[in-house]
């Protein structure tokens, strides 16, 4: 059974850290990104999530956004995954991202997402 809290790291040093589950399965916490994202300006910042009840699904999905801290721009990404534990009882995330920056107008809405 996965337990989502806890501090993870990614494979390239990207280091987030999640509460405690509530009631509702609910989380917060924060994510700091590694050396490997190649923006230094980024800074730790918080991030919001749930994951599914593991009373009902004992390999849960899960999904947070993070609201990055940065100087001159505004950034958000959501993670959506799942979490697996392999025959040692390892776990292991794995999940996909969207990168959401502000767009000065709608005609250059395009390119705010990565």
């Amino acid at each position: 059974q996965c337990l989502l809290s806890g501090s993870w790291r990614s494979d390239t040093s990207c280091q987030m850290v999640v509460s405690t589950l509530n009631k509702d399965n609910r989380f917060s916490g924060f994510y700091q990104p590694g050396p490997a994202a190649g923006y230094p300006e980024l800074l730790t910042s918080p991030l919001e999530g749930s994951q599914q009840d593991t009373e009902l699904v004992p390999l849960p999905t899960f999904s947070f956004t993070v609201n990055w801290k940065l100087q001159e721009t505004a950034w958000t990404s959501v993670f959506l995954g799942q979490c697996y534990v392999d025959p040692k009882g390892e776990e292991t995330l794995h999940a996909l991202w969207l990168l959401r920056e502000a767009a000065d107008s709608p005609a250059e809405d395009w390119k705010g997402t990565r």
